[in-house]
């Protein structure tokens, strides 16, 4: 099947995209964007892996459903364009980095420069129609992105994985951990944030110092 997406990830992923699941996943997709209104528009489904292929990647953010607001979602976890205004758990995002690192609070919530420093701001559903949260799981995604992310661990060494909430952390389990790192904390929305389970995680120094370790270039946030 021709997916459209970067070319060091078509070749690691292009077993993947011949599997019959795969095939009804984007089966389905196609029926719902001509049926519905449904995020991102289709050039940026694979942004994710546009602006970060597979050779580049140090750092995996992993989110679990696009926003499914007018405007918002354009293929990167927790990120929205320039002109949107910024979501509740981006900024709480941005409220930790600027205790850890001390970072000027942006007044957008792009997070595409993140992406080509080497962030994969990866979702576990690449799509949802609007105003319906999860109405686009169990239809595929997260077996293609589970597949995402053990490709990662298997062929790549000194990750940092950055795992956000109940969701994210069962992720662990794809990842080996004797070869790369996993952070973990609470979830950066409102209601987790504000019982005391994401401030204070300081992932962001974390990740840096990890990368130097290894003599890598650190992440300008």
């Amino acid at each position: 099947m021709e997916v459209q997406i970067e070319a060091n990830w078509k070749s690691i992923l292009k077993d993947e995209f011949e599997k019959p699941y795969f095939s009804d996943l984007i089966q389905f997709v196609k029926s719902e964007y001509k049926s519905y209104q449904c995020y991102p528009k289709g050039s940026d489904i694979f942004k994710a892996f546009d602006y970060c292929p597979f050779d580049d990647t140090k750092v995996v953010i992993l989110g679990q459903d696009p926003y499914h607001g007018p405007g918002q979602a354009h293929g990167l976890c927790f990120s929205v364009p320039k002109g949107i205004p910024i979501p509740p758990s981006l900024i709480n995002i941005y409220r930790e980095l600027k205790t850890d690192v001390d970072l000027e609070i942006p007044d957008h919530g792009n997070l595409e420069s993140w992406a080509r420093q080497g962030v994969l701001l990866l979702n576990a559903t690449l799509t949802v129609r609007a105003h319906e949260a999860g109405s686009h799981q169990n239809k595929g995604w997260e077996l293609f992105t589970d597949e995402v992310i053990k490709k990662l661990s298997q062929e790549k060494v000194g990750l940092i994985f950055l795992l956000w909430g109940g969701y994210a952390k069962k992720k662990s389990k794809l990842i080996n951990a004797s070869k790369h790192y996993i952070l973990t904390s609470g979830h950066p929305s409102p209601l987790s944030a504000n019982r005391g389970y994401w401030f204070g995680n300081k992932h962001f120094s974390k990740t840096n110092a990890l990368l130097d370790q290894q003599n890598k270039s650190k992440i300008t946030w």
